[in-house]
């Protein structure tokens, strides 16, 4: 049955476009986080695929899974040293290179620095003596260009320091629904869900993809109009939304004008603060939101959250985009906050995190208590 493009869900347009792309007939691929919003059937044959493509392939992409299986030859940027180190192997070796590298620059920067304070040393000696200054005076010449040759230290990278918001007072039911049903042109989504979010309940949705997982998080945000029932905000809620799409920013703002806005309490100098701690500084906090990556449109939105004061989560695959280091302090954030959290993710370290008392099964808006063995349809959902 033949569906309009705004019913389907991320996977699923994900998966529409990488049809598109891969049975194009293109000799090179260009794909930048292919994996994201797919579920593991999807990426374990998007894997194969790759693998077996005898065209030229250009990869960016944050699972390694995906990277160790296909690629063989590695771009690294290094933004520290401003440069491109190239490594003509696969990823393991890349990696065991990189290392290799960076103890080689270590013992050459000690080397040099070792050298260059025995000629300092030797220059300041000479330097009192007429007939020696001219040379005290280029032996520290040469030390200075020792040291201006040398690249920059590398220091540990740094990762944004997520900590989610201290929720506000509120009622025991904050949030839920009655009724609600949403259909995109004759295609049925949602039908008649009754569900409710108590204080500090920890809720997961699963289904298939197209089962309207996301367009139950965009109802419950008030980011869509339900087409019979209602949304039902108890006493005190607050509600804070992350969504996968990152429609929640406004392209058009800068970085300090979007987090701004989901925290108007707080001064310029606190909002430049917790840019900072997301790895937004100096001149990064005035660029426009449109022209940011994904994982930075990622930590901005989280960013937007921490000051909200939300006592209601509803988080559409968080983890998305996210450097290794990164989705561990999401994941701690989540693991840590008190408040209510709703959920939406293909992702198992996500659930191990959040650690959920209840589980929506969608389509058909069957509730239960969580057990481990629904753990067998994050990978096939």
């Amino acid at each position: 049955m033949e569906q309009p493009l705004a019913a389907l869900s991320g996977g699923q347009r994900r998966r529409v476009e990488l049809a598109r792309i891969l049975f194009a007939g293109h000799g090179t691929l260009l794909l930048d986080e292919p994996t994201n919003h797919l579920d593991a059937d999807s990426v374990a044959w998007l894997r194969a695929f790759l693998t077996a493509h005898q065209g030229g392939l250009v990869l960016i992409s944050h699972d390694i899974g995906l990277l160790a299986d296909t690629v063989n030859r590695v771009f690294h940027l290094d933004p520290r040293r401003a440069a491109l180190d190239v490594h003509n192997t696969g990823w393991a070796a890349h990696l065991a290179q990189r290392e290799a590298d960076e103890r080689r620059r270590t013992r050459e920067r000690a080397n040099a620095e070792r050298k260059a304070a025995a000629l300092h040393a030797q220059a300041d000696n000479m330097r009192a003596r007429v007939a020696t200054a001219v040379v005290a005076k280029n032996m520290a010449r040469r030390a200075d260009r020792m040291l201006a040759d040398l690249e920059p230290v590398r220091h540990t990278d740094k990762v944004a320091r997520i900590r989610l918001p201290e929720p506000a007072a509120c009622g025991r039911t904050p949030l839920g629904t009655v009724g609600l049903t949403k259909a995109y042109g004759d295609h049925p989504v949602l039908t008649g869900v009754d569900l409710a979010v108590d204080r500090g309940t920890r809720l997961v949705i699963l289904g298939p993809n197209g089962a309207g997982k996301t367009t139950l998080l965009r109802l419950l945000a008030g980011r869509d109009t339900p087409d019979s029932g209602r949304v039902v905000h108890g006493h005190g809620l607050r509600l804070g939304y992350f969504a996968q799409e990152h429609d929640t920013l406004d392209d058009t703002r800068t970085v300090r004008e979007n987090l701004a806005s989901a925290a108007p309490h707080l001064t310029d100098g606190e909002v430049r603060h917790v840019l900072g701690s997301f790895l937004f500084t100096g001149d990064d906090a005035d660029k426009r939101a449109g022209v940011l990556s994904g994982g930075e449109k990622t930590r901005l939105a989280l960013a937007g959250l921490v000051h909200s004061g939300a006592n209601v989560l509803l988080l559409d695959e968080p983890t998305n985009n996210l450097d290794p280091a990164s989705r561990d302090e999401v994941l701690g954030a989540v693991g840590t906050y008190p408040g209510a959290i709703v959920m939406v993710t293909h992702d198992e370290g996500a659930l191990e995190a959040l650690r959920p008392d209840r589980v929506l099964l969608l389509p058909d808006a069957d509730q239960d208590i969580w057990s481990d063995d629904y753990l067998e349809l994050v990978a096939l959902d």
